[in-house]
């Protein structure tokens, strides 16, 4: 598989941020901002997204590979792997296979499994997501339906537009893709396995990933540190810049 395309700003240590199904590098504008001024902030657009071109099917295996790829490209041993939703899995998997890679690990909005990828919900999950498509609705009218569901209450208008363009700019086969590979993940076996440094990251109102999953998703890694961010959504690094980046910046000091 080619080497993903990344967004690169600043110096120093690697802080690599993994964005979501409906994502892309531009999902993390406020954190490479603000990063940028003490790390080496990155952010991967995922095979399929952006530049990144998608070779063959999309499973977690080459994805990780993919992920492994772009690290030996740019000549960096260990980083930061901060991880959201579906790229939280990503992350995880790269923690089975090249955790030496990993300085800390930031798991995001994110889940340890989604399941079997025949079972029943699996299946309702996939037709949900992708019912519009084959309806006949396009990425934007799909991004302009699924953004608001994710975000809080009080969520910054900046960030939400910045996910629903990312969205829209999709294309349909990469989001089927993504859609399709995220219900064969499941890494909870390897949890109790992971000895770096981490971050188990919630939105307080995120139904994707609710809060207390993930509490129990930080209780199977030793060590962890469990946040909970008041008021915010799946997309709290969006809706809340500041409070997101105030809480990894102290977990990276």
């Amino acid at each position: 598989m080619p080497v993903p395309d990344c967004t690169v700003r600043g110096t120093g240590a690697v802080v690599l941020f993994l964005h979501g199904v409906g994502g892309g590098a531009m999902c993390w504008e406020p954190q490479l901002d603000h990063f940028a001024q003490k790390f080496t902030a990155a952010a991967w657009d995922m095979p399929g997204y952006g530049k990144s071109v998608l070779d063959g099917r999309m499973t977690f295996a080459t994805l990780a590979l993919a992920l492994s790829e772009l690290l030996d490209d740019r000549g960096w041993d260990r980083v930061h792997l901060v991880g959201h939703s579906m790229g939280g899995m990503v992350a995880q998997e790269l923690a089975v296979w090249q955790q030496h890679r990993l300085a800390s690990l930031t798991l995001f909005a994110t889940s340890p499994a989604f399941g079997r990828p025949d079972g029943e919900f699996q299946k309702q999950f996939v037709e949900a997501r992708l019912a519009p498509l084959s309806a006949g609705a396009s990425m934007s009218d799909l991004a302009d339906d699924v953004v608001g569901t994710m975000f809080g209450p009080s969520a910054d208008m900046k960030g939400r537009e910045i996910a629903r363009r990312a969205m829209a700019d999709l294309a349909p086969d990469t989001y089927r893709a993504a859609v399709e590979c995220i219900v064969s993940f499941d890494r909870r076996d390897n949890l109790p396995l992971i000895e770096v440094p981490t971050l188990v990251l919630a939105g307080e109102t995120d139904t994707n990933a609710p809060a207390p999953m993930m509490e129990r998703m930080a209780a199977k890694i030793a060590g962890a540190r469990y946040e909970c961010l008041r008021g915010l959504g799946h997309l709290a690094n969006l809706e809340n810049p500041s409070m997101f980046n105030s809480v990894l910046d102290d977990f990276l000091d």
